[in-house]
């Protein structure tokens, strides 16, 4: 329902509604604030900063969406990587003193909606038997030898089927990362 919203509020921003454009940005911000939140590691500060990248990337973009698409898988690709994008440059290393108040703690109950999608497509690029290895041992915890019995293989040849389905994987995260950062590259 949200998404429909969203949508419209976008098609008629994009169409020229100031009105649209303003309510979509006070319905996302929210949200997507959350999302920035989870992955950042909750710091309020840096948490705004990004936040406000996000809404620039959103403006200087919205004409890239596609109005027959979801709002909000655009919506959160970008969030992801302007968020990837600035924990780079802050680097992950530093650390911030608790100062006792609940607020400053990162709510693991906010999970971030375009994981589960973008980890069902990865494992969609393998065959039925790889994937259901990786999720099994990778996703659920179990072993080689109660996977093996499930799937009447050996367990040296799950192994042997995980390693290669994790390698594939790899690789396919790698390309993809490649290809973003031509795409990112100045002509």
């Amino acid at each position: 329902m949200r998404d429909a919203r969203w949508s419209e509020l976008l098609r008629q921003a994009n169409a020229g509604d100031r009105a649209a454009y303003v309510a979509f940005l006070k319905e996302i911000s929210p949200v997507l604030r959350g999302v920035i939140k989870a992955r950042s590691g909750g710091r309020p500060e840096e948490s705004e900063d990004i936040l406000q990248n996000v809404l620039i990337a959103i403006h200087e973009k919205r004409h890239t969406w596609r109005d027959t698409e979801p709002v909000t898988a655009w919506l959160y690709a970008i969030t992801r990587y302007k968020t990837v994008d600035a924990l780079r440059k802050l680097g992950r290393n530093q650390t911030a003193a608790f100062d006792g108040e609940e607020s400053d703690v990162v709510d693991d109950s906010v999970i971030d909606p375009t994981a589960a999608r973008d980890l069902e497509q990865l494992l969609g690029q393998l065959d039925d038997t790889a994937a259901t290895i990786v999720r099994q041992i990778k996703l659920q915890g179990l072993t080689a030898e109660e996977v093996g019995a499930q799937l009447n293989m050996t367990p040296g040849a799950v192994r042997v089927s995980l390693h290669r389905a994790m390698t594939r994987l790899s690789a396919t995260v790698h390309d993809d990362e490649t290809e973003m950062a031509k795409q990112k590259a100045p002509t």
